[in-house]
């Protein structure tokens, strides 16, 4: 184990902690820094006005939201509104900077990354998504090239949009305390995660549709145009919406459900769900795309299907009930706990200096 040391977490600008807003990273930032703490070093965590982090030396910082870069477009140039809450964390980090011996980046944005060699404490960035903007694959190979060491990911898959092989690749985990094995499901399916198009909810309704399999939708509607349509075209389905749920809410219900969907359009750095699923002994079925395919043991704890088919999804959701949810909680237990991810970030750290 490294000695202690003390650790500034800087958050996502796009929402404040426990909004929903950020997405994955408020479940990673937070069980890195269980992680972290039960290895005995010190954390503050610098985040937008309102977060909550129960728990937690939490400082929060005003300023005017950043908008989330999944709908970017390839060109998309940097902007920060004149009082960005990007921009005031990044601030307030240069002036504690002398306190902490590492700064812990989880904003997909570009200042972090640019302004890296500018400060005196070494900052670490955990990229949270693949490739999205060029000015953002710029800026991050340019940290790379500098010290490979501080960068780190959440799957080869996503370092490899970059054209980064051989980048470390840390995974994730969670609490599980939290999550408690339910052998016994009901006949439904759930799909879990932001209600917008690049999640292609449509594709999971069409498939539960095609097996008249109830579905149990939940997650932020990010998207209300799209919320909308969907009621509309699949208003005959068997489905229901269950809202955003905490993850004392949200285990119970994965728990239930007979298999977890996946079916993003674009390439997901991890998967959190994914492994949130598993945790509660509940088989995965996703495309064969970014994080989940290296999630899921193909035919073992779940299925992977040609990407962007709902015929191959389909075929993949009948096959489901061939699968032990015994095996899910063990691979969740081998793989995803807080120790593990304990371990792997250890060594980053240690590479970083």
């Amino acid at each position: 184990m490294l000695p202690p040391r003390s650790l500034l977490f800087v958050s996502t600008p796009v929402g404040p902690l426990g909004s929903g807003l950020g997405g994955g990273v408020e479940l990673t930032l937070r069980n890195l820094a269980l992680a972290f703490r039960e290895r005995g070093h010190r954390l503050r965590v610098l985040a937008p006005q309102g977060s909550q982090l129960a728990g937690f030396d939490l400082e929060t910082v005003a300023g005017e939201l950043q908008v989330p870069m999944q709908s970017a477009g390839r060109q998309e140039p940097v902007s920060f509104d004149a009082d960005s809450v990007l921009v005031n964390l990044w601030e307030r980090a240069r002036v504690l900077q002398g306190d902490f011996d590492v700064i812990l980046n989880f904003a997909y944005d570009w200042l972090p990354f640019y302004l890296t060699p500018f400060f005196q404490t070494p900052v670490a960035h955990l990229v949270s998504m693949a490739s999205l903007t060029e000015a953002m694959d710029t800026v991050i190979r340019r940290v790379y090239q500098q010290n490979p060491q501080a960068l780190a990911f959440h799957s080869q898959a996503q370092a490899q949009t970059f054209g980064l092989d051989g980048a470390r690749c840390i995974g994730n985990a969670l609490d599980l305390t939290l999550y408690q094995y339910s052998p016994q499901p009901e006949n439904a399916v759930a799909w879990v995660g932001r209600i917008s198009p690049e999640k292609a909810l449509e594709d999971a309704l069409a498939a539960c549709q095609t097996l008249n399999l109830p579905l149990r939708i939940y997650g932020k509607i990010q998207d209300p145009d799209y919320w909308r349509r969907l009621q509309s075209e699949f208003a005959g389905a068997d489905w229901v919406y269950g809202g955003f749920l905490p993850t004392a809410e949200l285990q119970a219900e994965l728990g239930r459900c007979r298999a977890l969907l996946v079916t993003p359009r674009w390439l997901e750095a991890f998967g959190n769900v994914a492994m949130e699923a598993l945790a509660c002994g509940t088989p995965v079925v996703a495309y064969r795309r970014g994080g989940p395919a290296e999630i899921v043991r193909d035919g073992e704890t779940g299925f992977l299907a040609e990407p962007d088919s709902v015929e191959a999804l389909t075929t993949a959701l009948g096959r489901i009930d061939r699968l032990e949810r015994r095996a899910c909680r063990n691979q969740a237990e081998r793989e995803f706990s807080l120790a593990a991810l304990g371990e792997r970030a250890e060594a980053w750290l240690a590479a970083l200096g």
